[in-house]
């Protein structure tokens, strides 16, 4: 049975990676993404106590039993005789602030769509078909598509939207 190929090769030592700088970075501790938890770490407690300290739990599978009405206690490397005590309460109150606030909205539309948009509504009015037949309607959007962007625009952006077509709406009387 023939041997595979690449296997006789000599390994040759890579002179180029630094071994020891390799080892160091992989031992390093990971960062803590949240303030009020980096803020409070201590780096010489075990990450059990870290958080029993905080008021928080290590495996929120624990903090709470399948019966109703009975809570168990969170298993921590306490020593017996040591009461299970949140010494750093403003970690707690930190993270609820956090959580109170508002989540900021993340859709929009695209700058791209804007400029498209406006340019109908400057060109046309509310006109819907003769939008569909610009030239600037690369896409070939249907009169309705095109009514949904606008509609879409107008939800994002309701003052300027209303603005714009009021504008319009002045020039056309302007020019009757």
């Amino acid at each position: 049975m023939p041997k595979a190929k690449g296997k006789n090769r000599r390994k040759k030592f890579n002179y180029n990676v630094n071994r020891k700088k390799l080892k160091r970075k992989s031992q390093k501790k990971p960062r803590i993404q949240c303030e009020q938890i980096r803020n409070a770490w201590d780096d010489t407690k075990s990450v059990g106590r870290n958080l029993a300290e905080m008021g928080l739990a290590v495996d929120p599978n624990q903090t709470q039993s399948t019966r109703k009405g009975k809570m168990l206690q969170m298993d921590v490397d306490l020593k017996p005789g040591q009461s299970q005590l949140v010494r750093k309460p403003y970690v707690l109150k930190g993270l609820q602030e956090v959580a109170s606030l508002p989540e900021k909205s993340s859709k929009g539309i695209s700058s791209d769509m804007i400029e498209y948009v406006k340019h109908m509504i400057e060109n046309h009015g509310l006109n819907y078909k003769a939008m569909a037949r610009d030239e600037k309607n690369y896409y070939q959007d249907t009169p309705k598509q095109i009514k949904r962007k606008i509609d879409m625009y107008q939800r994002y952006h309701p003052i300027e939207c209303n603005a714009l077509i009021a504008s319009v709406q002045e020039n056309k009387m302007d020019l009757q």
